[in-house]
């Protein structure tokens, strides 16, 4: 049943996710009536932090449950085989079959909106982009997951923070997405969602980011059980 409601709390928030973007933006753009200068970008960044402060507690509430892979790719990679295949095969689709669901909705629901982040540049220059800003963000997120002190709205005022600068610094290029399944979301409903440009771009260049960011992580960092030994032994 752990499973069965971890699976539950990944569709549900990937759902959720997709959705609140779309929502904040309606909210300041069209209820609000601020347009896409300054003033309206700052609301925005400031309902996009709370954003993210609340689907942080959602993870925290559910045990784990997110919407993004990447968060669950890193732990996967540390972990056993059994968490590894049970990412891969149950939490990612569940992922993407929550974003699915939840574009589709918006599209029927506000059919205005768009149809979500797209490729800017050439393939390459995507890839590099989307690469470079997962690296940064999988070794942000695994630094605060160490054993450090730091409250939970200290370490989640400084995830949020960090991605919205970053989605900020890669929007005009490939979205700024580092969400596979979000990104897939749109992409199924535009149906490039095959494609060379997107598999590359949003899913394979991620994907090593990730792997390179945590073999980089455990490289320069050590283990804290290491660091206590060297403490005990200096010591004594």
């Amino acid at each position: 049943m752990g499973g069965i409601g971890l699976l539950s709390s990944d569709l549900v928030i990937s759902f959720m996710w997709v959705w609140s973007g779309v929502l904040i933006k309606i909210y300041v753009f069209s209820f609000l009536g601020f347009g896409h200068g300054p003033s309206g970008e700052i609301i925005k960044c400031a309902l996009s932090i709370l954003n993210m402060f609340f689907f942080a507690l959602l993870g925290k509430v559910t045990n784990g449950g997110t919407y993004n892979p990447l968060t669950v790719l890193s732990g996967a990679f540390t972990g056993g085989f059994s968490r590894f295949l049970f990412t891969v095969a149950a939490r990612i689709p569940a992922q993407v079959i929550g974003s699915i669901a939840g574009v589709r909705f918006i599209i029927a629901t506000f059919p205005e909106i768009g149809l979500g982040p797209r490729l800017n540049v050439d393939i390459h220059r995507g890839a590099l982009t989307e690469g470079l800003l997962t690296f940064a963000i999988v070794t942000i997120s695994l630094g605060l997951a160490r054993k450090i002190p730091g409250s939970f709205f200290t370490k989640t005022w400084i995830s949020s923070v960090s991605k919205l600068t970053l989605h900020i610094l890669g929007s005009d290029l490939t979205g700024g997405c580092m969400s596979p399944a979000s990104v897939l979301g749109w992409a199924y409903a535009r149906g490039d969602h095959i494609t060379k440009e997107h598999i590359m771009v949003y899913w394979l260049a991620p994907i090593e980011a990730t792997l390179l960011a945590i073999w980089t992580f455990r490289v320069v960092v050590p283990p804290v059980q290491e660091e206590k030994v060297d403490k005990k032994a200096k010591s004594e």
